[in-house]
């Protein structure tokens, strides 16, 4: 029996065949929507995936503006930021937060869903979340993806 037919492959940085996906947000449950971006940035679709090595895709989610918070969240829901001063905690409800930027609770329910590292850090630099449906990313020719199809 030969023993090198059947060695591990680790991906690296220069071995990674990096895509470029959009994923339309209009009518998806925001976690839903979340932790499939996730997963597609993170490179787990993948069989060469890798857990030290940033081998996921680049995703453009469009239409941020059209996602949905099941139950009460829209109301009951706090995205609490603060400054570092005393007294400089703040917090928004997630419909005023939807009012003024709705691109922040895509990015900040898919940014909770990756590592807490450095690597984590650099994937999330591979998400581009835009309001409405024109996106500038174009020249990548990025293939669309149908969330209801992906299991």
């Amino acid at each position: 029996m030969d023993t090198l037919s059947y060695k591990t492959v680790s991906a690296n940085k220069a071995t990674v065949n990096k895509e470029w996906v959009v994923i339309d947000a209009t009518g998806e449950v925001l976690g839903r929507l979340a932790s499939t971006a996730a997963r597609i940035l993170r490179g787990k679709h993948k069989p060469n995936y890798t857990p030290h090595v940033d081998c996921g895709d680049n995703v453009i989610v469009i239409n941020a503006e059209k996602v949905i918070l099941t139950g009460n969240k829209m109301d009951d829901k706090k995205y609490i930021r603060y400054s570092g001063y005393p007294g400089g905690q703040r917090s928004r409800t997630a419909h005023e937060v939807m009012v003024k930027f709705p691109e922040r609770i895509v990015e900040h329910a898919v940014k909770g869903m990756l590592p807490k590292n450095r690597l984590g850090r650099s994937i999330y630099k591979n998400l581009k979340v835009v309001v409405g449906p024109d996106h500038k990313y174009q020249a990548q020719q990025p293939r669309i993806i149908d969330l209801n199809t992906i299991k």
